[in-house]
């Protein structure tokens, strides 16, 4: 047997000012890797494709990979990277094959799509109509019935902050093989609400979505599906389907499948106003964390998360944290290459002052760049390329693009040219920053931050910043996602969503 694997990932943020060519889907890569270059990236990490790969070589199948392309959340996806990626996989597919598994995301737009997925596997059906086909998503999955129809099985993360990839691609890909060895015979059913949760309370450790993903998890356990997924959506994409939804795999029940369906989507309208972040005003936060005495205290700069498409470069929280003289702190980190060059020409050890961060504009929510001057010492220069140390994603290879830490006396900044999500210690360490020493930890994240940082953190302070992850949808122009949805329109009837 012939199996080809392959990954395609990207979360679109559709007010990201943030371009997303073919580069930015390779890390520690010119371009995103092929054939053995993307065996050997993904093999043994924490990874659906990794669990893809273990999978074929358990069954003694023939592997084929063409592309493993993942990008960080960014604006819409290039049409010219999307078609350089979709053909590698769709060539590979006409080569012949008898399964296909592919580790994608569920939320990717491009230029000219809203679903990038369900495109490719419509694609992907009209080359091999009958080759059964599994695929692992992102619960920030938002669901088009082309994925759903032209595939086997499917299976989404369980876990936010994300660090079941490997356990994702092992429950849809042993479905595959049950379906393949005629053991078992997938049904789907999916359905959605109208519905539009807040990232920030998308955790798996808060209710509502920690109790729904424990049913989740009870369903399959118990032998009631084979595969049962909860997508929270993603927001931040102005796009017909954008928001929660739900797919339940059985061996051959429709009838159970949709049941279970509408469970978890009953559950999770019922529970709708605690989708619902509450914001603090900035100056708030920023005089709850002088008050606080030990640490590590993360301040959470969770309107310009890279995870989510943010730019990475806005400077309201860091500018905060300057101008309240907050000492022993490490910033993760200023996205500007711009003054990344300027700090290496400067070299270690030297002092320097210079203007970093708001190199960007964000025109979808009416800002402008807004850059913080800044003196200090170059402390360090680095390439930029670190593995995650997990629990998140473990062993896959990270890239911020050339990278300094200047040190201000009371702020250590990691100015970065590359977005870069800080999920895992190791965005510190490998800087020479032991994280768990520092007084305050500022990080551009959203929920993520939990897998590194939570077993260290003694409080937690979310800061309302600048960017287009903004928690405040009125800050947002929805002209596409269907209406009415909650909570842009408080409505009480799930079928009132068109």
């Amino acid at each position: 047997m012939r199996v080809v694997i392959a990954m395609m990932k990207h979360e679109t943020n559709t007010f990201s000012p943030v371009p997303t060519p073919i580069e930015r889907f390779a890390r520690g890569f010119p371009l995103p890797p092929r054939g053995k270059d993307a065996y050997n990236a993904f093999k043994g990490t924490g990874s659906a494709m990794a669990a893809f790969i273990d999978l074929a070589e358990r069954e003694g199948w023939d592997i084929a990979t063409p592309i493993a392309a993942q990008a960080s959340p960014s604006a819409p996806v290039q049409d010219a990277a999307y078609k350089e990626m979709t053909d590698a996989i769709c060539d590979a597919v006409a080569e012949g094959c008898d399964a296909i598994m592919l580790d994608l995301h569920g939320a990717m737009v491009t230029e000219s799509r809203e679903d990038g997925e369900g495109a490719l596997l419509v694609r992907i059906r009209e080359i091999a109509p009958d080759v059964p086909i599994a695929v692992a998503l992102d619960m920030h999955t938002n669901l088009y019935p082309e994925i759903v129809d032209n595939v086997t099985t499917l299976a989404g993360f369980t876990t936010y902050p994300h660090i079941d990839n490997y356990e994702t691609g092992m429950r849809a890909g042993e479905a595959l093989i049950k379906k393949i060895k005629g053991e078992a015979n997938p049904v789907m059913a999916w359905g959605n609400r109208p519905m539009l949760p807040h990232v920030m309370r998308q955790g798996t450790g808060d209710f509502p979505n920690k109790q729904l993903q424990e049913r989740v998890l009870d369903m399959e356990s118990k032998g009631e599906a084979m595969a049962a997924t909860l997508f929270t959506g993603f927001p931040h994409a102005d796009i017909r389907n954008a928001g929660l939804s739900v797919c339940i795999v059985t061996d051959g029940d429709m009838a159970k499948a949709e049941a279970l369906r509408d469970e978890l989507l009953d559950s999770a309208w019922k529970d709708r106003e605690a989708w619902v972040y509450q914001i603090e005003p900035l100056e708030e936060s920023m005089a709850r964390a002088k008050k606080i005495d030990d640490g590590p205290v993360v301040l959470l700069d969770h309107y310009d998360n890279s995870a989510s498409g943010g730019t990475q470069d806005t400077t309201t929280v860091l500018a905060a944290i300057l101008e309240a003289g907050l000492e022993d702190v490490a910033v993760f980190a200023i996205c500007d290459p711009e003054a990344v060059q300027s700090l290496i020409e400067t070299g270690v050890g030297n002092e320097v002052t210079l203007p970093i961060g708001g190199k960007m504009d964000m025109p979808s929510i009416g800002k402008t760049g807004q850059p913080v001057t800044v003196t200090g010492t170059v402390k360090l220069i680095s390439d930029g390329l670190y593995k995650n140390l997990g629990p998140a994603s473990p062993g896959v290879l990270m890239d911020m693009g050339p990278t300094a830490v200047l040190d201000t006396g009371k702020v250590e900044i990691v100015v970065i040219s590359r977005q870069q999500e800080p999920n895992d210690k190791n965005c510190f360490l490998s800087l020479g920053i032991d994280p768990a020493r520092k007084k305050y930890l500022m990080l551009k994240s959203r929920i993520h931050y939990r897998a590194g940082y939570g077993d260290i953190a003694t409080e937690i302070i979310e800061c309302a910043g600048t960017g287009v992850c903004t928690s405040d949808y009125d800050q947002l122009t929805f002209e596409n996602v269907r209406r009415p949805i909650y909570p842009l329109d408080l409505i009480n009837d799930p079928n009132e969503g068109s």
